[in-house]
């Protein structure tokens, strides 16, 4: 699809202007929109609606000796050294290359799989965000605030668990399933689960109303530059591993954070300039029936119209296969969002079935011989669709974000404790003092 670029905002390249930056700053913060620049971290810019991005210093990646997520730092917006060994790890895919008809396929997987070297307890590449968002914000004497539809969340308590930073997680009923563990819950852990028939939406609004509590912070999420940037090293880790940026890049959203750091860690790749000269194409996916950012964009629009991109979403999120890609407030509109990463990368979206995302859960676990989680599963079926529909060449360079799996395989190396909730919300207008 060709989308105007007079509806686009700016070239990313005007997201870093020539400033004079002090000394000791790694980075500072450039607003997408207005090129507003800020040398303290926050998650608004004071002028306008942009997002805020991260604008290091060193401009040539270099990596550190350690393993997993912290060998990034020097494009990671945190001071101190991370140190674990959960991160994306990238491979050569032989069995579904194979079956697919393309010689240059790379799964970045982000899951547990140590026989693949990935250390991800928790399953999903939300922990690549827990641990420089955690990270980031310790010394602030604030507990951290988040809404979550499930892997946000038990990738949240997993490093709170670990570093004893104080979170408080709202999550819809929906998420109960996915609320565990591979150590024993701390007390650090506060989960607010809510009530059977409100969403991730409404664990959003809560969460809201909870972060300006005196003593608690909001976590931020897509405005958190902390978050998009652990995100995006899954295209860092994919191009080192390929020594080149890839040409088409699949990953399944609900919020589309994920498509935005993917993008932004490839405009850093591009200046480093050692990884080609050419931005890789975004194909994002949203599983049906709910897909208001696939109906806003082949419509040829920035703003999502509720009534005509999700009409009684409750209902259309029930009857989703991966329930938790339901985001109905996503950064879509917002400058240097999901729509723009889109208009820069000649991006594609995808709406995929229950049964094609189903397919691609069996189908990636029959070739590669790992578990999935559902949205990996739409991931894998957009792949299929793009290669039916002639959109990727058979030498063309393709990176798929498997974004969780490896349940299975954690399963036989940890027992799982579930994390128990410690406060409930019938809806998100309840009284905090029940919360705290």
């Amino acid at each position: 699809m060709s989308i105007s670029k007079s509806v686009c905002y700016g070239n990313i390249s005007n997201y870093h202007p020539s400033i004079s930056i002090p000394e000791n700053l790694k980075y500072d913060l450039v607003c997408t929109r207005c090129n507003s620049v800020y040398f303290d971290d926050r998650l608004k810019c004071d002028t306008d609606n942009g997002l805020l991005r991260a604008n290091y210093r060193n401009k040539k990646l270099e990596l550190k000796n350690v393993h997993g997520v912290g060998k990034f730092h020097d494009w990671l917006p945190v001071d101190d050294l991370i140190t674990t060994d959960a991160g994306s790890v990238t491979y050569r895919s032989t069995e579904l290359a194979s079956h697919l008809g393309l010689n240059n396929l790379f799964i970045g997987f982000n899951g547990y799989w140590p026989e693949k070297g990935a250390y991800i307890k928790t399953c999903s590449f939300k922990e690549l965000e827990a641990f420089p968002t955690l990270t980031r914000s310790k010394n602030s004497g604030k507990s951290l605030v988040l809404a979550s539809a499930g892997n946000t969340a038990r990738a949240f308590a997993h490093v709170s668990a670990m570093t004893g930073t104080d979170v408080y997680i709202v999550v819809p009923g929906s998420a109960t399933s996915r609320m565990w563990l591979p150590e024993e819950p701390t007390d650090s852990i506060h989960i607010i689960q809510m009530g059977n028939n409100c969403d991730y939406t409404d664990s959003i609004h809560l969460a809201e109303r909870l972060a300006a509590a005196p003593g608690m912070q909001a976590e931020g999420g897509a405005r958190n530059v902390a978050r998009r940037d652990g995100m995006g090293t899954v295209m860092l880790d994919a191009s080192v591993s390929m020594k080149q940026l890839p040409d088409h890049y699949f990953q399944a959203i609900g919020s589309g954070t994920g498509g935005i750091a993917a993008w932004e860690a490839s405009t850093r790749l591009l200046e480093d300039g050692r990884f080609g000269n050419g931005l890789p194409q975004l194909h994002l996916s949203q599983n049906l029936p709910f897909v208001p950012m696939f109906n806003a964009w082949n419509a040829g629009r920035r703003d999502i119209i509720k009534d005509i991109d999700m009409p009684d979403p409750k209902k259309l999120i029930h009857e989703m296969y991966a329930d938790i890609l339901s985001n109905r407030e996503p950064p879509y509109s917002v400058p240097g969002g999901v729509f723009d990463s889109l208009c820069a990368t000649n991006g594609t979206m995808y709406a995929i079935t229950n049964n094609d995302a189903k397919k691609g859960v069996d189908i990636f676990e029959e070739l590669e011989g790992i578990d999935i989680f559902p949205p990996a599963g739409v991931a894998v079926a957009s792949l299929i669709e793009a290669v039916n529909a002639g959109k990727v060449k058979p030498d063309d360079h393709i990176v798929l974000n498997i974004t969780g799996g490896g349940v299975k395989r954690v399963e036989q190396d940890y027992h799982l404790h579930k994390i128990e909730p410690t406060a409930h919300a019938e809806n998100a207008n309840v009284s905090l003092e029940d919360l705290i």
